[in-house]
């Protein structure tokens, strides 16, 4: 309809000059052209790419596997920095931090705990908690938007706290700890990847218990959070934020287009 609309208003300025403009066969081809204008618009996509400028930047949002893409990578921790599994009791196995120990540590448990506790060095705990109170995995507690720098080039782990584990081994998290998560990963870009791509997965949508943000407005938070930092200090040349194929369907990859390019025009003026 906005196809048809448009064209209509350009026949009828051009109508009165050119012959045969108002006949069956051109109101036809009028038409046709316009469905299929709308049927390419609408069609689902499994990639978003935007532009930026000043500093120059670039934002993908695509579906796939976050750990295939080329590119540093973020991985959501708890307040605790926790490893253990214990068969999915404190570390979910099907959460990317889970996936992180498998792919990126071939499952070495300890190798990971003394890189995080090398990372950790620099931190200041807030809370320790009492191994009767807490059974299993850590029990120092790190602020909200501490991030772990792991690994070594060309890939560096960022390890984000962004979620508090109750004793009780439950994630929980609010819209106030992603936004301080982000802020202290942000930071952390913009001092260790020297600018370089950075894959993210879409933080948040797990175990973390922001379930009340549905993946679109979970999606735009980490974007605005994103390019608002970037208007003060360039974080990164290229932010891919991956999205599981399985959760494609519950994302609007038009709207979300369209969202991400009015973000560049507003930063471009």
């Amino acid at each position: 309809m906005v196809a048809f609309g448009g064209l209509s208003a350009v026949l009828q300025v051009v109508g009165p000059f050119v012959p045969h403009v108002g006949s069956g066969t051109a109101v036809g081809l009028s038409v046709g052209a316009c469905l299929c204008w709308g049927l390419l618009r609408a069609r689902p996509t499994a990639r978003v790419r935007q532009v930026f400028r000043r500093p120059d930047m670039t934002v993908l949002v695509e579906a796939g596997d976050v750990f295939d893409r080329p590119a540093h990578l973020v991985v959501g921790f708890c307040d605790t920095f926790d490893t253990l599994s214990a068969d999915g009791r404190v570390i979910n196995g099907d959460s990317v931090q889970a996936q992180l120990l498998d792919r990126e540590y071939a499952g070495d448990v300890a190798r990971l705990d003394a890189e995080l506790s090398a990372a950790l060095a620099v931190a200041r705990p807030v809370a320790r908690e009492a191994r009767a109170d807490k059974p299993l995995g850590k029990l120092d507690r790190y602020p909200i938007g501490t991030v772990a720098v792991l690994g070594t080039r060309p890939r560096l782990v960022f390890g984000v706290a962004y979620s508090r584990i109750g004793n009780d081994y439950v994630a929980a998290s609010g819209v106030e700890d992603l936004w301080r998560g982000l802020g202290g990963l942000w930071d952390a870009l913009g001092t260790h990847a020297q600018l370089e791509s950075v894959a993210m997965p879409l933080v948040g949508s797990g175990l973390a218990r922001l379930g009340h943000l549905d993946r679109d407005s979970l999606l735009r938070l980490i974007l605005m959070s994103f390019v608002a930092r970037s208007r003060e200090n360039a974080i990164c040349r290229e932010l891919r934020v991956v999205i599981r194929p399985e959760d494609l369907e519950s994302v609007d990859m038009g709207e979300l287009a369209a969202f991400l390019d009015a973000l560049a025009s507003d930063r471009a003026r």
